[in-house]
């Protein structure tokens, strides 16, 4: 299994140079990402038969690549092989999608050389088995997706985004670094030997703080996320789903990988900083995405939500494992990596629909869409089947793995820590807020992108988007379906990733009485997905035949009620920022530093009045505008250097070689 996977990767890598070539081909777009798409499919069924089967011990491989006397270290592992799956399986539909959305790409010689090394990178991410293997596989995945976000240069946006991203990539992957220079310290660069080894208290906490800080910078945690909402909507939309449902996923390897398999038994300390960050980032995740009027934006800021949901269940994990609560620790475990997946799931679904809506009307702002319920159904259909599973409703996929974290929530009483019984109820309802606000915001976007009027003659006039694009939302949108009425299979397969991790397990599900999935035991709590679906179903059929068969089928011609405005102009309808304005007067001082400014014409004046509301991103006026401007002023001080004689580059040089000489001798 192992063998072929690296040759999948090889193929993947081998396509990189030929998409150069394919670039100016008429077809190359359909050549390359077919390839890819076969490429991924065959990296995908190889690691679900190795997650099914889980060989002991897990395959592995040596490669003459690398450091000389280390080699390439790679391992297909039950945690390598779930994430092999998540990571190819969005391969799939992004190559299936981009068939299609491919072919209107203002500039394929941007981004085909680069899309098959960007999955590549992240494949190898996952097999890596040493150090340096998985720090230049992490590295040149940031290089080949910021490559695609500056994909459209011309846009001063778009090389904003790649210069903000590229930073935060640089910074993640130093802290990264730094982490896992600690852990060889003793041990070495090989996971095997770093397993094998027994670290000091100090620097393991010390470790954590530094893979929180590296993955947590990939993943979007709050308040590391700044580049994401800038770097994710500026991608063309199949690599945009790859980066918020893909590359994000990858970083929470990373952060799995080191603090549940590579270091020792957690401590209790480690799970208050993963809650500490990970529900506040639920939270304003979804505040942000709230405010937006941007489609891409809003997926953006709600991959911060998600990761969010996530890295709460895996702090949950970690603080019952701490306490030897392991079959505890197992659903909370359980939970993260089904949301893991279901979040894969439905926001590649929700970018692929944004991908659809921009190619037919070339825009992005909420403001100017409208009634494209008319004009694009089966691309309406498909978003709404991800606007519900994202918002967390049954019977779809969303509902399952939050409800599961919920579960392990409530188990909280159980621990003999003070600090996390009063830590974790307040974690749940910073999470019950974040899921509430997450069904208003998807009702915001997908309300007033595909309800109602047009609001703009481009949203007037579009038209249904192309088949590879919609088999891609379709099979996407089956998936969340299947994974929310039948969740106890997915549970089961997660069952040795678990089993490695926190070494225990939930219950198994497949054989219980109606497919009831059951976190701890029946007399807790179960929830039967298949039979809630099977009631919404035969409730909606008995309804709808109800109101078609019962209700009277004259037309009857009366006014329509719109609020007192007798013109029916779509400028009338409610807009995104009139949608969000309640929540924002209740949170927007605060967290957004808002501002409602009033612009009201003399009485004589033509001119219409106008409310204009300033939102403010504290976090980056707080945090990054400084530090950018600290970098600016020494840049323009030390800017001088570049202008010095050759007499003056010498006298530096000799006054660094002493300095050098006197630290030596120190």
């Amino acid at each position: 299994m192992i063998a072929v996977a690296l040759w999948s990767v090889a193929a993947l890598l081998a396509l990189a140079p030929a998409g150069i070539l394919l670039s100016t081909h008429r077809r190359g777009s359909i050549i390359l990402y077919g390839g890819c798409l076969i490429a991924t499919a065959t990296l995908c069924v190889t690691a679900l038969s190795g997650l099914l089967h889980s060989p002991q011990p897990a395959p592995s491989a040596v490669l003459p690549i690398g450091l000389p006397w280390l080699g390439a270290h790679f391992r297909l592992d039950a945690l390598s092989a779930f994430f092999l799956v998540v990571v190819n399986l969005g391969g799939v539909a992004a190559s299936l999608f981009a068939l299609g959305y491919g072919r209107h790409e203002d500039s394929p010689g941007r981004v085909l050389p680069f899309y098959p090394a960007y999955l590549a990178a992240m494949n190898v991410v996952v097999l890596a088995n040493d150090a340096f293997s998985f720090l230049v596989a992490w590295e040149f995945m940031s290089l080949t997706s910021w490559a695609m976000v500056v994909s459209h240069h011309r846009d001063p946006e778009n090389v904003r985004a790649g210069f903000v991203y590229i930073l935060m990539a640089s910074f993640g992957t130093l802290a990264l670094l730094l982490a896992f220079g600690l852990l060889a310290s003793d041990a070495g660069y090989d996971f095997d030997a770093i397993r094998a080894s027994h670290p000091s208290a100090t620097l393991t906490g010390t470790v954590i703080i530094l893979v929180l800080l590296g993955a947590g910078s990939k993943a979007g945690l709050v308040p590391l996320h700044a580049w994401l909402p800038l770097a994710h909507p500026a991608a063309p939309s199949h690599v945009s789903a790859l980066m918020s449902g893909v590359m994000t996923k990858v970083a929470v390897y990373g952060f799995v990988r080191v603090v549940f398999d590579l270091v020792p038994e957690p401590v209790w300390w480690w799970s208050m900083v993963v809650l500490l960050i990970g529900a506040p980032t639920a939270t304003l995740g979804v505040l942000y995405a709230l405010m937006q009027r941007d489609i891409k934006r809003v997926l953006a800021y709600s991959t911060i939500e998600n990761i969010g949901i996530i890295f709460t269940g895996l702090g949950l994990a970690l603080a019952f494992k701490a306490e030897g609560l392991d079959w505890v620790a197992a659903l909370a475990f359980t939970a993260a990596m089904l949301h893991v997946f279901n979040h894969a799931l439905f926001k590649s679904l929700l970018f692929f629909g944004a991908g659809a809506v921009l190619g037919a009307t070339g825009e992005r702002d909420m403001e100017k869409l409208g009634g494209l319920i008319h004009r694009m159904p089966k691309t309406a259909f498909a978003m709404l089947v991800g606007c519900v599973a994202i918002s967390a409703l049954p019977p779809f996929n969303g509902f399952v793995s939050e409800w599961l974290t919920f579960q392990a929530i409530l188990l909280s009483p159980q621990l003999p820590s003070w600090g996390l019984k009063l830590v974790i109820p307040a974690v749940g309802g910073l999470l019950a807020l974040a899921a509430a606000f997450a069904a208003a915001c998807f009702v915001k976007l997908y309300g007033i992108s595909f309800l109602g009027r047009p609001r703009s003659d481009v949203a007037a006039a579009a038209h249904e988007t192309d088949r590879f694009s919609l088999t891609a939302m379709f099979g996407l949108a089956a998936f969340c379906l299947i994974a929310g009425i039948l969740p106890g299979l997915f549970i089961d397969v997660l069952a040795p990733v678990s089993k490695d991790m926190v070494g225990n397990v939930m219950p198994h599900q497949v054989g219980l009485q109606w497919l009831t999935i059951v976190p701890i035991a029946e007399s807790r709590s179960s929830y039967n997905g298949l039979l809630v679906f099977l009631f919404v179903a035969l409730c909606g059929t008995t309804a709808a035949s109800a109101i078609h068969r019962l209700a009277s089928d004259r037309v009857r011609r009366a006014p329509a009620w719109d609020c007192g405005y007798p013109d029916a102009d779509p400028a009338i309808q409610y807009s995104a920022s009139s949608f969000s304005q309640p929540i924002r007067r209740v949170f927007g001082s605060v967290i957004f530093g808002a501002r409602e400014i009033g612009e009201m014409p003399p009485p004589s004046s033509p001119l219409p009045a106008r409310l204009t509301v300033e939102l403010h991103d504290l976090i980056w006026d707080g945090l990054y505008a400084p530090v950018a401007k600290a970098i600016g002023f020494a840049t323009d001080r030390i800017n001088i250097l570049q202008f010095f004689s050759i007499r003056r580059y010498l006298t530096l040089v000799f006054v660094a070689l002493i300095v050098l000489l006197l630290v030596v001798a120190l």
